[in-house]
């Protein structure tokens, strides 16, 4: 391998390190103007929410934007489709509540997805910086030993520049990998703690759902009763 190819491969080396720390500080900072937008919304909506004492309706959170309103809208629709097309039956409240749990699971996995986006690169760029580093590090040495053997001599004005040059290279590795680590733990807590409150709310939800069935029979079989006796009397 040349000295001038060996020390191309080092500056590219170090460009594609200083590339992938301005990417993943970007990223950073999108991550977490995207977590705050979340809290907001999240915030906003369970604000309305309190508000509303029955189960809420599509028409009610269709307006409202963020995780939790969009595990709302979809647990109102499959609720309120449920009720249409499921027919009279013994089962009839089980197979609804199933048809709600899966729309809600599915909304769940939606917002997991969208939530884990940008995750892997983080990932990627903690595990593989270091290697990079050091595969800079290692061009360097052989760039140095390159240079010793062109001039003859081993003294330091001759091998302190390339060795400089290779230990920036594991340097700088470090340093992109270890806030790129840091960087993924901290989301990826902030995704667990997300999806834990997204299970609860979608548990709430299928509770309130049932009670609110059996309210509805209960006044019905309520508003019937009157009418029985009514018939009883005349006859």
């Amino acid at each position: 391998m040349s000295e001038t190819l060996t020390f191309l491969i080092v500056k590219g080396t170090l460009v594609l390190l200083v590339t992938s720390s301005a990417f993943m500080w970007a990223l950073v900072v999108i991550k977490g103007v995207q977590l705050w937008r979340v809290a907001r919304e999240d915030r906003h909506f369970a604000a309305v929410l309190e508000k509303v004492s029955r189960l809420p309706s599509p028409h009610d959170v269709g307006a409202h934007s963020g995780p939790v309103a969009r595990m709302a809208l979809a647990g109102a629709e499959a609720w309120e489709e449920s009720a249409r097309t499921v027919g009279d039956g013994p089962d009839r409240l089980d197979v609804r509540r199933d048809l709600l749990e899966r729309s809600l699971r599915q909304q769940l996995q939606r917002e997991r997805r969208s939530a884990e986006k940008g995750l892997p690169v983080f990932a990627s760029i903690g595990s593989t910086a270091p290697f990079v580093g050091l595969f800079g590090t290692v061009l360097g040495i052989i760039h140095a030993l390159q240079r010793i053997g062109v001039s003859g001599s081993a003294s330091l004005d001759v091998v302190a520049g390339p060795i400089g040059e290779a230990l920036v290279a594991t340097g700088i590795g470090i340093a992109v990998a270890v806030p790129a680590v840091l960087a993924y733990n901290y989301f990826l807590r902030r995704l667990k703690s997300r999806l834990s409150d997204l299970e609860d709310f979608a548990n709430t939800f299928v509770n309130n759902a049932i009670k609110s069935a059996f309210a509805e029979d209960r006044e019905q079989r309520r508003a019937s009763r009157p009418v029985s006796v009514r018939r009883e009397a005349t006859a």
